[in-house]
């Protein structure tokens, strides 16, 4: 996710909680829902299309808070 923000990432997920917890849970739901898709986990369509909701919105929260610290 987002290697041109690499570096970033990096030094996010070192100094900023907030930011490291948006991420793990959206690693989480990426899981969850790969396993869900597999069938590995039971999951109805209906919750494996909200957990995607839930992950893109996560992204786009990760992907602010990016943008930010590049122009930092």
């Amino acid at each position: 996710m987002f290697p041109e923000y690499r570096d970033q990432i990096t030094q996010l997920k070192g100094n900023d909680h907030h930011f490291t917890r948006l991420f793990d849970k959206h690693n989480e739901l990426d899981q969850k829902i790969k396993n869900m898709e597999s069938h590995v986990e039971a999951g109805t369509p209906t919750e494996i299309e909200n957990l995607k909701k839930e992950k893109l919105s996560l992204k786009d929260q990760i992907y602010v808070i990016l943008q930010k610290a590049a122009k930092a």
